[in-house]
């Protein structure tokens, strides 16, 4: 392996172990009823969406929520001894993808026969910091000044 491939798969390593990401697959619901509950806390405080999932009456809720309670477990592994009322986490990124199609036959008048697809999905979600995404901005900012001067 080249010394730049080798050097942008370290620094792409380092950047995974400040993201927290919990991924489900194959979940058999299509994937637009997926994302209007997805919509619906894309960009929330991770205790808020919580919350709001937990009283929304759709079916992707609960699987939402389950979703969102591993990445904060996640989270919580990567910063022992870190509180989470003191991290201001929230819903970076989640997103849908389509999953396998189950293609199945439906009977129909004069021998015909109609295609049913059982749809599944791939959801992703990944938990933003803001208090370390305000250092971060702040170190750039400082770091960016002292360049220019």
């Amino acid at each position: 392996m080249g010394s730049r491939k080798y050097q942008s798969a370290e620094k792409r390593k380092a950047e995974k172990k400040s993201m927290y990401i919990a991924q489900l697959r194959n979940v058999p619901t299509s994937p637009r009823k997926m994302r209007l509950v997805a919509d619906l806390v894309r960009g929330m405080d991770a205790d808020k969406a919580l919350h709001v999932l937990q009283h929304t009456q759709k079916e992707a809720a609960e699987k939402v929520y389950k979703l969102l309670r591993s990445a904060i477990a996640n989270w919580e592994v990567k910063n022992e001894g870190a509180r989470i009322e003191d991290n201001e986490l929230y819903i970076a990124q989640i997103m849908v993808d389509a999953g396998r199609s189950l293609k199945r036959i439906q009977p129909a008048p004069q021998g015909r026969a109609h295609r049913i697809r059982k749809r599944s999905n791939h959801v992703t979600l990944i938990l933003g910091n803001r208090v370390e995404e305000m250092k971060a901005l702040n170190e750039a900012e400082t770091e960016v000044a002292n360049n220019n001067e």
